[in-house]
């Protein structure tokens, strides 16, 4: 028993580096169900580019945009902005604000870095991209020293129908690809260097020490996985007293309920002050000594009430 605890340990302290694994694994199993099932080079100059452009960073831009709608953090900070706009400066702190934005843009990268890292390395994208440009800059660098039909025919060097003699087309792919595993190594060089001097200032710029720091994330991930424990726990319980009312046709029992400032001032994202012990916007909130006490309807019956009064006048 105590060894299956300390695996399950290990798991879990590790979760971060296995989801990263993970969705390694999924951007190379992706990479290559586009490559073998629904990546055909057209071979022509007009085409060439665009369309080995579009497998290249296409995929990427969507894992970015499906990294940022999936990131809760994201719409922490954002939802309601357009009728709050001091929700994106919280005690103007405006520069918290856009630490926090490139910090969740930074973790939506990650799926996209892996996407080229991976596309790069195997190179078929990049070889048919390039081998449809008509820069002279590039055929020159490729057709150097050869015969004007390298030229004419660059374009059907991803495929086999090119005229050129084997020989000539292996070396022009294995330029190719070696231009584009270059670039792959240079994507994955950057996105850890960046990470690392990113933590590195991150970790510098720290107000608290390392181990408060660690309990601070210990911390947030409990809150969290309770938050979500015991919204449900209540979202039943308000669910069968709300059922029991209309089917019993009798008058709700009384439920305290966070009014809607209690539940704007939770959502904010929170900002860390030395003046104060407290790692989390709930717990500012809930050691406040005037914080106002909840209310027994829940602020969407408050709002309904209060347009069907202004809809009668």
């Amino acid at each position: 028993m105590d060894n299956f605890q300390t695996v399950l340990r290990f798991f879990t302290n590790q979760k971060s580096t296995i989801g990263y694994s993970f969705l390694a694994l999924m951007t190379v199993g992706g990479e290559r169900v586009f490559t073998l099932v629904s990546f055909q080079c057209p071979c022509n100059h007009d085409q060439n580019f665009a369309y080995g452009l579009t497998f290249l960073l296409g995929p990427a831009a969507v894992l970015l945009v499906l990294g940022l709608l999936f990131t809760s953090r994201l719409w922490r900070l954002y939802t309601g902005c357009c009728l709050n706009p001091m929700k994106l400066c919280p005690r103007g702190n405006c520069l918290g604000h856009l630490r926090v934005l490139m910090s969740i843009f930074c973790g939506a990268c990650v799926a996209p870095v892996m996407w080229l890292a991976v596309a790069l390395l195997n190179g078929t994208f990049y070889e048919c991209a390039v081998s449809g440009l008509d820069d002279n800059l590039v055929v020159d660098l490729f057709c150097k020293n050869k015969t004007l039909a390298c030229r004419e025919e660059l374009a059907r060097v991803p495929c086999d129908r090119s005229k050129l003699s084997s020989d000539e087309r292996m070396e022009l792919l294995l330029m190719f690809r070696a231009q584009s595993q270059i670039l792959g190594w240079c994507v994955i060089i950057t996105a850890v260097v960046g990470g690392l001097l990113g933590t590195c200032y991150k970790n510098c710029r720290s107000k608290v020490s390392f181990l408060q720091l660690t309990f601070w994330k210990r911390y947030m991930e409990k809150e969290k996985e309770r938050f979500d424990t015991l919204a449900v726990e209540y979202a039943t319980k308000l669910a069968d007293r709300n059922l029991q009312s209309f089917f019993e046709n009798k008058e709700p029992a009384p439920f305290p309920f966070p009014n809607h400032r209690a539940w704007e001032e939770i959502s904010a994202y929170y900002t860390f002050t030395e003046s104060e012990q407290c790692y989390s916007t709930l717990q500012r909130y809930v050691e406040r000594k005037d914080r106002d006490f909840p209310e027994n309807k829940p602020v969407l019956d408050i709002e309904y009430g209060e347009r069907d009064a202004l809809r009668n006048n």
